[in-house]
């Protein structure tokens, strides 16, 4: 989670017919909290999202090593798991030892998702 973007990888039910609604919930109670930190009423926070639907697993990896290495990509830090609004700490933790491995040896370069912020 970025100022400006965020990304995330979840898994849905076959018929994800309820994403839109997931993605407004998300952007109407994050958008509540971050307003309340800057003590600024009903501003609007986020403007859009994109899905995209990974059917490969080997996109599925790759994407989800793009979305841990987001913050480095865009000069944050140096090493994903330092940057505390990001999730690669938890996987890095959490994760069997030999799926992080696996994850981070995919090349994020190549995944086709827009940010240019």
């Amino acid at each position: 989670m970025f100022s400006n973007h965020y990304h995330f990888v979840a898994k849905s039910p076959p018929v994800p017919s309820n994403l839109r609604t997931l993605i407004a919930k998300l952007h109407h109670d994050t958008a509540v909290k971050i307003n309340e930190l800057d003590n600024t009423l009903n501003r609007k926070v986020w403007y859009q999202y994109w899905d995209s639907k990974i059917t490969i697993h080997t996109s599925y990896l790759a994407r989800l090593n793009y979305v841990h290495q987001n913050p480095v990509k865009h000069g944050i830090v140096l090493k994903a798991s330092y940057y505390p609004w990001c999730s690669a700490g938890q996987f890095e933790l959490l994760a069997n030892r030999s799926f992080v491995k696996s994850v981070y040896s995919f090349d994020y370069s190549k995944v086709k998702v827009f940010d240019e912020f």
